[in-house]
């Protein structure tokens, strides 16, 4: 890190020392200046003009100079104001020797009118600009655990280019537990170290001592340098072996075979290399007999049986092994061992089964005998002793009943669909040491009893049917499982009796009474009946039979088999329906109104309308949710008098079907009436006002009678002749029924044209049929609720109708 001293500070560390001449013209002082090393480039160091009694203004009159002897150009003079400045950053360890306490740079100053000479001397002072370092950043030591506390061991020195106070002044270690460090000082003032050991180490406690030295100057503030020392401990012969234990007691089988494993002894010496590599030997105190019988490995101290042993000849044999290194001056350490010769268990235990009672049923009562089994040992002692064991997890126990006789009887209650048969092993263990065995395994069967129900996988049933299906069409196939053998399982599916408008179930469906197959008798229309509910029992064949039910919902879906059928306008005879407009009829003006029905549900019966044919595009328009037929503009005379309008009503289903109309229009010259006002207005909330309410009430029911008493009026007149100039489209003629029980207001007619301007008029009701589709020569009701009720859409039980007769 470099240390910059800016221009304003400089004279901080600056000593100026004037030393003036006393002779007169003969002689010249020399100035003398003391400035830090690495002084900022433009720092000004002194003013020479004052210095040297010179007049500033004349000094580049008189062509003042600044010459450097025997030295780079380090400093300059401003002729204008006379400073003496840096001209280039001076590094004192670059221009002088770092050891020798003077650095100076020696100028001559010279000036003309008159010639003069001044001798300039600058001392560059140190300053701590740099950091102590090692000339190795990692030093290695072996020390053996063995040397004395007190030892010491050299160590390189940490060198610092800065000078005096700013060079190296001590050394600190990181383990002062086991090491310091001791300074020693050159005679040119160098700082060494040495490394001293406190406390004698331990390599078996710590073998590697990781350490780091750091060297400080005596700068302001200090700098530092570190350095790893890495100690290595060196082993010496200091650990006798150790075994795990002082003594061992071993029990080996007489006639145990040869070569078989007594024990491994293990020794472990905590030193390393050759001090810690251990051979094994028998001492004096281990008798002839003893080491001819067993042998000792003496590089890994296996003991392992040499020859036969025989428990009558020789029961107990002590022997006592020696652990020994082989470092120089050799430790050693001892253990000793008794081994015990256990008598060998040669006779196997016998049993015999007296009874067995198999196959049995699978209710049999618990603490039923169903085998005897009888046991014997030749041997004696606890050799001779034997025990009878089963399985734990079996539903059976072995019950005692006399001296080496043992019963076995049902613990548990049996189930053959869980375990059909058990494998019982009888184990019968002596209790010698170690112990022998024998086993013997029976199989019993258990028989089935008829105590399980037949089970469905669902308690209930949920079967979607296509309506149209083919007589004789599979629906599904609901088995039921039943756990139980032969006639126990053997199932018979039956429908339970249920009638439903007089028709019972099994006129409708019929069910395999072997494998629970469903079918359908006869064809569903959706139109007719939705769905059915009913239950299938199954029955086993046992003695008594048991049986289960599930339930059964069939659900009849709704399939695209019928076409849409057009009621308005209506076609008597063929398809085509010719209607007459005005010339003058406005833009946006009902022209007509065509209305499908579909007897489908859902998705299957919503209609949509569309042109298929049209003369002008752009003369109709046709909404394709409600069919109304509408101007786009106003007739003009370029138009032909004769429009054909080919309408298509499609329904939603997959795939569609279809019906289409076709209306031929007409238009003449007059106006008339019964058209001009024949436009649907969207309905809407209106939002009154308490003060306003009566009001409105009152102005809607006289309007609502007005509107009636022209509709019957006009429908009068259209059954009366009139001239085909000025005549009004035909239409049948339509009676009006006020007693009506229908609804408030009914009009009856031959043509459902007249539903859609009576729906028109009123900007009431939804077009209902209730009814079959209509035959030729059948009236229509068409109904509204009046005005007043304030209904946006009607609801079942007041809902616009049209109906018509069967």
């Amino acid at each position: 890190m470099e240390t910059h001293i800016s221009a304003q500070h400089w004279r901080r560390y600056v000593s100026v020392f004037l030393i003036f001449s006393t002779a007169m013209n003969t002689a010249c002082a020399v100035t003398h200046y003391s400035i830090p090393e690495e002084m900022e480039e433009g720092s000004i160091v002194a003013n020479l003009a004052a210095d040297l009694g010179l007049d500033a203004k004349t000094l580049v009159k008189r062509k003042v100079r600044l010459d450097v002897i025997a030295n780079k150009r380090y400093l300059e003079i401003n002729k204008e104001t006379g400073e003496l400045f840096i001209a280039e950053k001076i590094d004192r360890e670059y221009l002088c020797n770092s050891k020798n306490p003077s650095c100076f740079l020696k100028m001559d100053v010279s000036i003309e009118e008159p010639i003069r000479m001044f001798n300039i001397e600058v001392e560059i002072m140190d300053i701590n600009d740099n950091v102590p370092h090692f000339r190795r950043d990692t030093m290695h030591l072996d020390i053996s655990e063995s040397t004395p506390a007190g030892e010491r061991f050299s160590l390189n020195n940490a060198v610092d280019p800065d000078f005096g106070t700013n060079s190296v002044k001590s050394y600190h270690l990181s383990d002062e537990e086991h090491f310091s460090i001791e300074i020693q000082t050159g005679r040119d003032g160098s700082k060494f170290a040495d490394l001293v050991l406190k406390n004698a180490l331990d390599r078996e406690e710590q073998a590697v001592h990781n350490l780091i030295l750091t060297a400080v100057d005596g700068g302001v503030p200090a700098r530092t340098g570190t350095a790893n020392i890495i100690v290595r401990v060196l082993d010496t012969n200091d650990n006798a072996p150790q075994f795990d234990k002082e003594s061992y007691t071993i029990n080996v089988m007489e006639n145990a075979p040869i070569g078989k494993l007594v024990i491994e002894l293990n020794a472990t010496d905590l030193d390393e290399g050759t001090n810690s590599e251990i051979i094994y030997s028998y001492s004096l105190y281990t008798s002839e007999k003893t080491q001819a019988i067993f042998s000792l490995n003496s590089n890994s101290g296996e003991i392992r049986v040499k020859e036969m042993i025989n428990y009558e000849d020789f029961r107990i044999y002590d022997m006592e092994v020696i652990a020994m290194d082989k470092g120089p001056n050799s430790l050693s350490s001892q253990c000793k061992l008794t081994i015990l010769v256990t008598d060998m268990n040669d006779n196997h235990p016998e049993m015999s089964i007296k009874s067995f009672q198999s196959p049995i049923k699978e209710n049999v009562a618990i603490d039923t005998v169903i085998a005897i089994v009888s046991v014997s040992d030749k041997d004696s002692g606890e050799n001779g002793i034997v025990d009878l064991h089963i399985a734990d997890q079996l539903p059976f126990a072995l019950r005692e009943s006399s001296d080496n006789y043992y019963e076995l009887v049902v613990s548990q209650p049996l189930d053959r669909e869980k375990v059909p048969e058990y494998e019982i092993t009888f184990t019968v263990t002596d209790r010698g040491s170690p112990p022998l065995s024998d086993n013997e395994t029976m199989t019993l069967e258990l028989l089935d009893v008829n105590d399980n129900v037949p089970q469905f996988p669902q308690s209930f049933y949920t079967i979607p049917v296509m309506e149209n299906n083919a007589p004789g069409a599979l629906l599904s196939s609901l088995t039921a499982f039943d756990p139980d053998l032969h006639e126990n399982q053997y199932l018979v599916y039956f429908i339970i009796e249920k009638e439903i408008v007089n028709t019972s179930m099994s006129m409708l469906f019929s069910i395999n009474p072997e494998n629970g197959n469903l079918y359908a008798l006869k064809t569903f229309d959706y139109e007719i009946e939705k769905e059915f509910l009913f239950h299938i029992e199954a029955r086993d064949s046992g003695v008594p039979p048991l049986s289960s039910n599930v339930t059964v919902h069939i659900i009849i879906v709704d399939q695209n088999d019928n076409t849409p059928v057009i009621v308005s306008p209506w076609r008597a005879h063929g398809s085509v329906v010719e209607e007459k407009i005005p010339r003058s009829t406005d833009k946006g003006s009902l022209v007509s109104k065509v209305i499908a029905i579909d007897t489908d549900s859902v998705q299957n019966s919503r209609i949509t309308y569309q042109f298929l044919q049209v003369t002008d595009a752009t003369l109709f328009s046709l909404d394709q949710y409600n069919g109304e037929i509408r101007t786009m503009r106003m007739f003009s005379y370029r138009d032909p008098r004769h429009q054909r309008l080919v309408v298509i009503a499609k329904d939603n289903g997959e795939p569609a079907l279809s019906a289409t109309v076709t209306i031929k229009l007409s238009t003449v010259e007059t106006a008339v009436k019964a058209y001009s006002d024949m436009t649907e207005v969207p309905l809407e909330y209106d939002i009154f006002s308490d003060i306003n309410l009566y009001l409105v009430i009152g102005l809607g029911s006289v309007s609502f009678l007005l509107l009636i008493t022209i509709l019957v009026t006009c429908v009068l007149k259209c059954q009366k002749p009139m001239p085909s100039k000025a005549a009004p489209p035909s239409r049948n003629s339509v009676i009006s029924e006020r007693n009506s029980t229908i609804a408030d207001s009914t009009l009856v007619s031959n043509d459902a044209y007249w539903y859609s301007l009576f729906l028109a008029e009123t900007r009431k009701g939804k077009l209902v049929v209730r009814q079959p589709v209509p035959k030729a020569g059948s009236r229509y009701i068409v109904s509204s609720l009046p005005r007043s009720t304030g209904l946006t859409e009607t609801s079942d039980s007041a809902a616009s109708t049209l109906q018509y007769p069967k």
